[in-house]
């Protein structure tokens, strides 16, 4: 009998590395990288180009009803459709980045986008990345991460990631990020924290090959853990 395949979630800040690890975990264990971050940014290009109100939740909620936003795993990353059309490019645009932390804070919104998350990861086999996986998405995953880092070293990060895009103004990446946090943070649905039994890793001063070592480790162990008590050993 194969091996059950876990539900691993990875939650954490911005600028954590959450994206980059959640794509190498997935590709060395061969599962599935669910993006919920992709998600919301998908709806929030859709309301920036339906000229929805950021703030008007109801609105965005049905939206929402009416969006088809897929997950397509590809070489290096997702490729993300929404409603057909490929925008894995365009979401990650400055402008998109900023509306979705806008449209994620709103209960109704993350309802909806919680269900379709569930839908995708029941199966097992998966990595999704977020800021509430583990407390809320999928509460009994198997494995629960909880990724940090100082905040100055994720502001330069974010700093280098939007650099390669073009000259950019560092001064206002980092207060976008700022503001992010304590939107993130402070939101009334489901904010970021980690997970009572989530393992928390300081990433600050460790690289990215370190941080998905470290993390091969604990799903290697829960393997392990889980089939000592199928076999009742």
């Amino acid at each position: 009998m194969s091996a059950r395949k876990l539900v691993i979630a990875i939650d954490g800040p911005a600028g954590s590395g959450k994206s980059t690890i959640a794509a190498l975990l997935a590709k060395r264990l061969g599962y599935v990288n669910l993006e919920s971050g992709a998600m919301y940014r998908a709806l929030a290009l859709k309301a920036l180009e339906s000229h929805v109100p950021l703030d008007d939740g109801s609105a965005l909620r049905a939206l929402a009803e009416q969006t088809q936003i897929e997950l397509i795993p590809s070489e290096g990353a997702n490729r993300v459709l929404l409603d057909g059309k490929t925008v894995s490019e365009r979401i990650r645009e400055p402008d998109v980045t900023v509306a979705a932390s806008q449209v994620s804070v709103h209960p109704s919104v993350r309802e909806l986008m919680v269900a379709r998350q569930r839908e995708m990861g029941v199966q097992g086999g998966v990595i999704m990345e977020g800021r509430d996986i583990g407390t809320v998405v999928f509460p009994g995953a198997d494995v629960k991460i909880f990724l940090d880092a100082d905040a100055g070293v994720r502001a330069e990060r974010r700093v280098l990631q939007a650099a390669s895009d073009g000259p950019q103004d560092s001064h206002r990446v980092v207060s976008e990020m700022a503001a992010r946090d304590q939107r993130d943070q402070t939101r009334a649905a489901s904010p970021l924290l980690p997970a009572p039994d989530a393992m928390v890793i300081d990433s600050t001063h460790k690289s990215i090959n370190e941080v998905v070592a470290e993390i091969e480790a604990i799903v290697e162990d829960k393997k392990i853990r889980l089939g000592r008590s199928i076999t009742g050993r």
